[in-house]
């Protein structure tokens, strides 16, 4: 029985300590290829190499929104800021039951317009439209039925003119030259049917005209760990994934789609939590089949700030949510690695999601729990499981100061020494613990997940930090 126990324990340990080893390879990999891009990128913008054109392509921005009073004006007013000469705001209130509508009515000079809306992917009924016109930029209000975000996006879509469209999160600031950025791979290549953008955390940033006026780490350590999390996760596998067209996520906070070929598949899944992630695979899945030539590209250039959770409570209810919407997606398409398993998106990128983001929380728990477990037993060579942790986190902290330095160093953002502190200690509590609280609250995410599929998961938002230009 002991040698059975110990051959047990031997196992566990061999296969967490390769699933380290793996996972710490990909993300070297990761941030060291999306470090030599970006500075690639960046001496190309400083020779003045970027495209400079006098054509826009026409953009629908859509706003889906459920009780965001206290952000949806700034959200919008910060749109009217864009630089770009051909655009409309359709903002989607999905049956808000807070003061969503009143602080849009309050803000901006809409009038309520009778016109039907016609359906090319379904959605629920609309009760309400209002429409207003700012500086030769249109607006739309569209108050409908409750039907979760999916639905309020597939009304966005029915709503738009343009021939493509861009979502974006009610809670979400957009950089000035954000839409510049963003639709230039559509401008260099028409196969390309989607891109997605880099998504910032607003709370570090203090912003004026579109621009960042004061860039700044914030003082709580929940929402530090998160900033200096989002710039290795758009910094690292989104732009590795991006050399051959094999990205399965745009984030829904900031994604930029050819309207037609979004129709054509159907639009947004309302049934699912994950629509994004849903959409994108789909997209690949449908062009796949049907052999058509396509690209999905990422643009980290082309930056979102969004605000993240304040609380571990709201930090556990967006990510069990965004579990789900991953073990939804990939289970919806199996055929990415059955059928397409030669093509890198397959048995790359889909692997990639499978072992390292839904599969790859259970190992982790699973093997410090045994690692718990047999230091019970006495099986354990604390020493050189203490020593591999320590390589493991002083690993992961240096691919993410790398990361979140690069980032710095490419937007033109200027440190102060106390800022340079927080993130040392906040890329240290990451990485030390932030990343296994993360992995319990994904292990636990499918205790009753098919409750409240369409719900939208409410967290609490606080007014985005704007200053006046005067």
């Amino acid at each position: 029985m002991n040698l059975f126990v110990e051959k047990f324990f031997t196992v566990v340990a061999i296969i967490f300590i390769t699933y380290m080893l793996l996972y710490t390879t990909f993300l070297f990999l990761s941030v060291l290829i999306g470090a030599v891009r970006l500075q690639e990128k960046d001496q190309l913008l400083r020779l003045k190499n970027e495209i400079k054109h006098d054509y826009y392509m026409p953009i629908s921005i859509i706003i889906p929104a459920y009780n965001e009073e206290t952000v949806i004006a700034d959200s919008v007013n910060a749109l009217l800021q864009l630089d770009y000469k051909l655009y409309e705001i359709i903002i989607v209130d999905d049956g808000s039951t807070d003061g969503t509508i009143t602080q849009l009515l309050n803000n901006f000079p809409f009038h309520r317009i009778d016109s039907p809306i016609h359906r090319k992917v379904d959605c629920k009924e609309e009760i309400a439209t209002y429409e207003a016109s700012i500086e030769n930029i249109q607006l739309k209000v569209i108050i409908k039925e409750n039907g979760g975000k999916g639905d309020a996006l597939n009304m966005g879509i029915n709503a738009a003119r343009y021939p493509y469209f861009l979502t974006v999160d009610a809670d979400s600031l957009l950089q000035h030259d954000s839409l510049e950025k963003i639709i230039q791979p559509f401008m260099m290549d028409e196969e390309v049917i989607a891109v997605g953008g880099m998504v910032r955390v607003a709370q570090s940033v203090e912003m004026q005209g579109g621009r960042v006026f004061d860039y700044t780490m914030p003082w709580s350590p929940i929402i530090g760990m998160q900033v200096v999390e989002y710039d290795r996760t758009f910094l690292a596998s989104r732009i590795l994934l991006d050399q051959f067209s094999g990205n399965l996520i745009i984030s829904g906070a900031f994604g930029l789609y050819k309207k037609d070929i979004v129709v054509e598949v159907g639009g947004y899944k309302r049934e699912t939590i994950g629509e994004d992630m849903e959409l994108v695979m789909r997209l690949h899945t449908f062009m796949l089949n049907n052999r058509r030539r396509y690209k999905i590209s990422y643009v980290p250039e082309a930056v979102c700030w969004s605000q993240a959770p304040g609380s571990l409570k709201d930090i556990a209810k967006q990510r069990r949510r965004w579990h789900i919407g991953l073990f939804q997606s990939l289970t919806s398409y199996p055929e990415m690695l059955v059928r397409f398993r030669y093509k890198p998106v397959g048995y790359v990128s889909y692997m990639y999601y499978w072992l390292f983001e839904l599969i790859g929380p259970f190992i982790e728990v699973f093997g410090l729990l045994t690692l718990l477990l047999a230091y019970q037993f006495n099986l354990l060579n604390v020493p050189f499981m203490i020593g591999l942790f320590l390589i493991y986190t002083v690993y992961g902290i240096i691919l993410s100061l790398t990361a979140f330095f690069q980032r710095v160093y490419i937007q033109g953002h200027k440190l102060k020494p106390l800022d340079i502190i927080k993130a040392s200690v906040f890329v240290t509590l990451e990485n030390a613990f932030y990343r296994y609280f993360l992995s319990v609250v994904r292990v636990l995410a499918f205790i009753g997940y098919k409750k409240n599929g369409r719900s939208w998961g409410s967290i609490k938002r606080s007014k985005h930090k704007i200053s006046s230009l005067d």
